[in-house]
């Protein structure tokens, strides 16, 4: 049998394809640990060092743009709502979205997944002109060339949280997309503290309603944001063009495996958390399942100078031929 050489996140309903429980019709799998995960995105963007990997959809799309021999099956292992991403500095004055504007706003680099739901939320939802932000980076894009002349880049080696903290950010993103987080992926990323929110001396949400306002904009538009997809090398597609098929039947039976010993998510509470709010699957795989966040992705990517204008507009082109029924 073929080796694939495979690397994920840690994801439970992908585990009994590592494992081979789920096997890949012809194909033997070969699991690659890359702690975190963000650190194989580069590597897979840069040297096509992996057959199978998990990467952030918008760099994926970034890195098809500009002519990588990377395609993808629609397999989105992990999605995230994101009203309560953005935390706001102790004094920053802030109350509402607009006032977001002429501020500086900390995100590990201006490409990461959450940078471009956030501000594309901001934008749709509350009239936010992103443009008048100073977007404060602190790592680079995994592909590089599309910056815009409102990012800077932190060059003293302070981390974002301890800016925040400082009160020379007026707010910042969250988790890996920002203040929890420490270290660049290819140097072994840490997870820091994140800054101790609430009193008079913590940062402050944004949006003190998250949930109910993430649930709300899900109902009203059915974008569901998309935190990963599963690329794979060009080569081996063209090789054996089955492979696309052959790879998201796996991780479908995947999933249905994980889930006929866990059918509550419970191995995941954000998930099960996530299922419960939209009434259904946390993490549904295809096209047709995922139409509204897919089309969302490209729209916000290209709104944000991430993509050119006349990136292809039809979803199909965004994978690689093949038969992908909603799982």
């Amino acid at each position: 049998m073929d080796k694939l050489t495979v690397v994920l996140g840690e994801f439970p309903h992908a585990q009994p394809l590592l494992d081979g429980e789920a096997e890949t019709a012809g194909y033997a799998v070969e699991p690659v640990e890359v702690k975190p995960v963000i650190g194989a995105y580069r590597r897979m963007i840069r040297d096509l060092e992996f057959d199978v990997c998990e990467l952030a959809p918008v760099s994926y799309l970034m890195a098809r743009q500009q002519g990588v021999r990377l395609t993808a099956i629609p397999v989105f292992l992990n999605r995230r709502f994101h009203h309560g991403d953005v935390q706001c500095a102790a004094g920053s004055g802030i109350r509402v979205p607009r006032d977001l504007e002429g501020r500086r706003i900390g995100v590990r680099a201006y490409s990461v997944s959450t940078g471009v739901w956030v501000r594309g939320v901001l934008r749709d939802e509350y009239g936010v002109d992103i443009d008048k932000i100073t977007w404060v980076v602190d790592d680079d894009d995994h592909v590089e060339g599309r910056v815009p002349a409102n990012v800077e880049r932190v060059t003293d080696g302070r981390s974002l949280g301890e800016l925040l903290r400082a009160g020379e950010l007026d707010a910042a993103l969250t988790g890996n997309a920002g203040t929890g987080r420490a270290g660049a992926p290819t140097a072994g990323w840490t997870a820091a503290a994140e800054p101790v929110s609430g009193g008079d001396d913590g940062p402050y949400p944004l949006f003190p309603e998250a949930g109910t306002l993430a649930v709300d904009h899900y109902l009203r538009t059915g974008i569901y944001p998309l935190h990963s997809l599963v690329s794979v090398r060009t080569e081996l597609v063209e090789r054996d063009p089955d492979l696309p098929t052959k790879l998201y039947a796996a991780f479908a039976r995947s999933k249905r495996r994980h889930l006929a010993a866990r059918p509550e998510w419970s191995a995941v509470p954000r998930l099960a958390r996530q299922g419960r709010a939209i009434g259904g699957d946390p993490v549904p795989y295809g096209i047709g399942a995922n139409e509204p966040s897919l089309k969302a992705m490209v729209r916000f990517a290209t709104d944000q100078g991430l993509l050119d204008a006349d990136f292809p507009a039809g979803l199909r082109s965004l994978f690689a031929a093949g038969d992908y029924p909603d799982a």
